[in-house]
């Protein structure tokens, strides 16, 4: 069969394009010999198909040459839940929390297993792509819990250390005193997440629960723990935006926002 040169296309974006995973998740399945096309393994990563023409399996599977609906939404995940849709160790994954949804969507970027709040799924390879590439421009926003407390001064010192803005929130229940552990808001990237962890613990203030609430223009308020809601067109496009070069120097501010209170 003549094809032309322009209905090639490689295989990891026919396979993203189609909603079976993320382009990058696509290389793995092709590495792995989990892609056949035409019955034969494929392996190589420059391997070109025809998704009009040719068959396409992943992992025993055919993929449709019409691409899915696409699917953008946020789930508030609880604690203690893995941020993918399998894990080897039998814990419970974000699968548990998407009956109901037809299409298959996957996670962009990862949660802590012990950490609460925000994830962004899709089905948008392209999308998932591009907010992964710039995924350090996106503010993240999250709700910590400490050991003990922390002076206004010391919030100022150690969010410069820490390259975050910290700020004190307000307590979910009236305790005050010696021994409370308090919550904080802190705005970041996410490679300064870890460094957050280590400066607290050496300042005898281990983060003991974490929970992000906004992720660039997305924020997990309204959205009870264990739920998901489908995103609206335009919160999509802002996402896209804020992972983008011409968003990075224009970002929003939303520090004057009242801190809102933890649950």
């Amino acid at each position: 069969m003549n094809r032309s040169l322009g209905a090639m296309e490689r295989l990891q974006k026919i396979i993203a394009r189609a909603g079976v995973a993320s382009r990058r998740h696509a290389e793995q399945l092709i590495l792995s010999g989990q892609v056949r096309v035409n019955g034969e393994v494929v392996t190589e990563l420059g391997s070109k198909a025809d998704s009009a023409h040719d068959k396409i399996e992943v992992s025993g599977k055919p993929i449709s040459a019409s691409p899915e609906r696409k699917v953008y939404l946020l789930l508030n995940k609880p604690p203690e839940i893995v941020s993918s849709l399998a894990d080897p160790e039998g814990r419970k994954t974000l699968r548990n929390l998407l009956r109901g949804l037809p299409e298959r969507v996957y996670p962009v970027g990862n949660l802590e297993y012990a950490a609460a709040g925000l994830v962004f799924l899709t089905n948008d390879g392209e999308l998932a792509a591009h907010l992964l590439k710039h995924w350090d421009r996106i503010e993240q926003v999250y709700h910590i819990k400490i050991k003990g407390m922390l002076r206004r001064e010391e919030l100022a010192r150690l969010g410069k250390e820490i390259g975050a803005h910290l700020e004190t929130l307000r307590q979910p229940d009236a305790s005050r005193g010696h021994g409370a552990n308090y919550w904080y808001e802190t705005r970041m990237r996410s490679s300064r997440k870890e460094n957050l962890r280590n400066v607290l613990f050496r300042e005898n203030h281990p983060v003991e629960k974490m929970k992000r609430v906004a992720l660039g223009p997305l924020t997990v308020e309204g959205t009870p723990a264990g739920r998901y809601r489908l995103l609206r067109s335009e919160e999509v496009l802002a996402l896209k935006k804020a992972a983008s070069k011409e968003a990075a120097g224009g970002r929003e501010r939303r520090s004057g926002r009242k801190a809102s209170r933890p649950r």
